[in-house]
Order: structure tokens, then C-alpha cells, then sequence
């Protein structure tokens, strides 16, 4: 009625060896899936992977950010880079575009300023000019270090605010 189990040291061996395999195995595809689940929960989160300010290698700096269902996309270029001058003596040429957060499109009936405080504490206002849906403003970074950056626009019945810090070098 009962069989006799024969277990040797082999079949243990092996059992072990194969339990080992599977758990190895298992590890393996948990490391693999959490980037691509931790990847997803930022997505969801309304974050990407990017970082939120950056320069890039042809020297323009990038910063995006959505307040009141209103997304700026900005970049800041010094004039010389841009193989431009200024009649006035900025340094440093902000563009601007606004993208409704919900549709992808971009917004061309805006009004605004922009107003940059330096390290030291100088403030410069400046008027955003309409260049086909790109709003610009040339500004001058003289002095190495943090400048906040702060954009008051007027779209529709909104009135959102976006500030943020450029490091100039």
C-alpha cells in the first residue's frame, strides 16, 4: 500500500541544485521588471526620467514645467551662441512656448513678462515678444551663480506663474 521513498544523495543534489536554478532564475526577472515598473509609476506620476533642467552640448538650457493646465517649455541661449548681439547689452536670449497640458496644443494668445533677480539681488523685468507662437525676451546674466527666473503670463481667463533657478557659469 505504501511505497518506500528511495531518495539518494543524487536526487538531493539535484533538487537543490534545480530549487537553486529556479530561485536564481526568479531574482533575475525581479531586477529585470523594476526599472521597467518603477519606470511606469513615473510616467503615471506625470514625471519623466529626464531631468527637469539641463544644458545641452550646443550650450542651451532647458526647463518645463505645467502650472494651471498650462505647459512652459523654456531656453535660455546666450546671444553669442546664437551669433547675435544686443543693441541694449543682454547677454542672454529666453524663448518660451505654452502648450495646454491636455491637448498638446500650443497656446498663441499670451501676455507676459519676464523677471530675472541676480545672485546679487538686481532685478530686470522684461516684456515677452510674440515671434509666431514663441515668446522671447533678451536678458543679460553678467555674474556667475544662481538667477531666478520668473514668468507671470496671461492666457485666456489664467494667469499662471512659473519660477525656476538658472545657473549661469
Amino acid at each position: 500500500m505504501y511505497r518506500k521513498l528511495n531518495i539518494t544523495e543524487d536526487t538531493m543534489t539535484y533538487r537543490l541544485t534545480f530549487n537553486t536554478c529556479k530561485e536564481v532564475l526568479l531574482w533575475g526577472v525581479l531586477v529585470a521588471l523594476i526599472p521597467i515598473f518603477s519606470g511606469s509609476a513615473i510616467a503615471a506620476s506625470g514625471h519623466d526620467d529626464k531631468p527637469m533642467d539641463h544644458q545641452e552640448t550646443s550650450g542651451a538650457f532647458k526647463h518645463d514645467m505645467t502650472m494651471e493646465g498650462v505647459k512652459a517649455e523654456f531656453q535660455i541661449m546666450s546671444l553669442e551662441s546664437m551669433n547675435m548681439k544686443d543693441p541694449s547689452g543682454a547677454t542672454h536670449h529666453v524663448m518660451v512656448k505654452f502648450v495646454n497640458a491636455d491637448s498638446g496644443e500650443q497656446l498663441k494668445k499670451v501676455v507676459g513678462k519676464i523677471k530675472v533677480i541676480s545672485p546679487s539681488k538686481k532685478e530686470t523685468v522684461a516684456d515677452l515678444k510674440d515671434y509666431s507662437g514663441t515668446f522671447a525676451s533678451n536678458v543679460t546674466f553678467d555674474e556667475p551663480g544662481k538667477y531666478g527666473v520668473i514668468c507671470l503670463v496671461k492666457i485666456d481667463d489664467k494667469k499662471p506663474l512659473y519660477k525656476f533657478w538658472y545657473t549661469h557659469h
